[in-house]
């Protein structure tokens, strides 16, 4: 094993290119680009999204790059955190096996650097994936997202900024020098103290994923300036396998690499929910439809669950990360759209006031046995008259190991999400992505109406 971990991977980020790519890589990249860069568009009217477009627009400078679904041009580091900002904002954007979102922060950095260096589709294709696969293997090597939280209180999305950085510099064609100086100069811009977990209205979290989006970029940057850092900021001591790494994090980081790509574990998401709580409705769906159940004659909702990812979406404050009240909503309303909340509509709903208190959550210890920190669920529901039917979803419909999502799949999420948009053109233009010698041009579809 290297001595200079960051070394071995930086040389293999500057050596990275579209062609040494399989096929299926390049498709999935395709898709994940397409879904966070819509997810920012969709997401602009949250309040993260508003205020993020509100911040980076007062700044000046040069206008490098887009604010997504605004007439907004900024400097690309502030382009990148209030598109990741708003991307994170309505809870729709994908997220990965290894835990959190990457895309909202990896693919905002590398299109704001794209657009700003006018870079061809396939340069950005391939800095995305090499963003996914530096993020995720930094935040496996650390002991992905529990782990991390439990040991630090830090959410690992933090190290995601690493991914952001790799992408950015790939985009401005650093040499592997100044990419392990990006890499050092990523790290004391960002953190994110899972507190913010507390907040009642989604925007510290939002602006988390902004913020390392941001950092990407400026750290590329900044390297280009002359900045320097140490050489080595993964493997050295003090450094971020020191720090925050688990026994045998150096073997994790260059496991495979090149040939074994983290993109591919990239999970897309067709609720505007926090990701635990996608299983349990999807369970809970699928047994009324079976069996033919009225939600007012539900007696008793029994979720079982990991024990970590539970704890993420029991009784929460806000309703889209709170799994009873999204389970009870979807019930009542026969599912949930992605464009439309059912709150605070359906709160003086007689059914839902009824249902609510009914749905029980526990640590299950099957899944807890089977996937400790996966997104799985086990509903098991008692009607009125005494019936019992369970129902068992490992992966929820858009998980990677259920095979991701179809180009059909993700364009009508995006029908229904942006119906004042052109998706068809935009998914057209997107498949086609790495025949565009500019970026913008392919940018431009997605403010193309219908």
């Amino acid at each position: 094993m290297t001595d200079n971990p960051t070394l071995a991977l930086t040389r293999y980020a500057a050596s990275t290119s579209l062609e040494a790519l399989p096929a299926d890589v390049v498709d999935r990249a395709k898709q994940v680009i397409f879904d966070e860069v819509a997810c920012a568009c969709f997401g602009r009217r949250s309040l993260a999204g508003d205020l993020g477009a509100r911040y980076a627009g007062q700044f000046g400078g040069a206008a490098e790059a887009r604010i997504h679904a605004s007439a907004q041009r900024v400097a690309a580091p502030y382009a990148a955190l209030a598109n990741g900002a708003a991307g994170h904002g309505e809870e729709v954007d994908g997220a990965h096996v290894v835990g959190g979102h990457p895309g909202a922060s990896i693919v905002h950095a590398a299109v704001a650097m794209a657009e700003r260096q006018r870079s061809s589709g396939a340069e950005l294709i391939n800095a995305v994936v090499l963003g996914y696969e530096v993020g995720t293997r930094v935040v496996k090597a650390c002991g992905t997202l529990f782990s991390v939280k439990n040991r630090f209180g830090l959410n690992s999305d933090f190290l995601y900024t690493l991914g952001a950085t790799a992408a950015a510099c790939r985009l401005m064609r650093l040499d592997s020098n100044a990419h392990g100086h990006a890499l050092a100069l990523s790290t004391f811009q960002s953190n994110a103290l899972c507190a913010f977990y507390a907040e009642k209205r989604h925007i510290s979290k939002s602006f988390c994923n902004g913020q390392f989006a941001f950092t990407g970029v400026s750290a590329a940057l900044m390297a280009v300036a002359g900045l320097e850092g140490h050489e080595d900021i993964l493997g050295a001591p003090y450094g971020v396998l020191h720090a925050w790494g688990v026994e045998g994090g150096r073997e994790i980081l260059l496991d495979r690499l090149g040939s074994h790509f983290g993109i591919m574990d990239a999970n897309f998401k067709l609720l505007n929910a926090g990701y635990p709580i996608h299983a349990p409705v999807e369970a809970a769906l699928t047994l009324v439809a079976q069996h033919g159940i009225a939600p007012s004659a539900i007696e008793s909702i029994d979720v079982g669950m990991p024990t970590q990812t539970m704890k993420v979406v029991d009784n929460r404050d806000m309703h889209n990360i709170c799994l009873q009240d999204m389970l009870s909503a979807a019930l009542v309303r026969g599912g949930l759209a992605l464009r439309e909340s059912p709150f605070p509509a359906v709160l003086n709903d007689p059914v839902f006031q009824q249902l609510r208190p009914r749905v029980q959550l526990r640590g299950h210890p099957d899944l807890d046995r089977d996937q400790p920190d996966g997104r799985g669920a086990i509903v098991t529901m008692t009607t009125r008259d005494g019936a019992v039917v369970s129902a068992r979803i490992d992966y929820p419909k858009g998980h990677s190991r259920r095979g991701g999502l179809s180009w059909s799949d993700l364009s009508a999420k995006w029908r229904e999400g942006m119906p004042e948009r052109d998706v068809d053109r935009i998914a057209s233009h997107t498949r086609r992505l790495e025949d565009a010698e500019d970026v913008c041009e392919w940018l431009d579809t997605f403010s193309a109406r219908p």
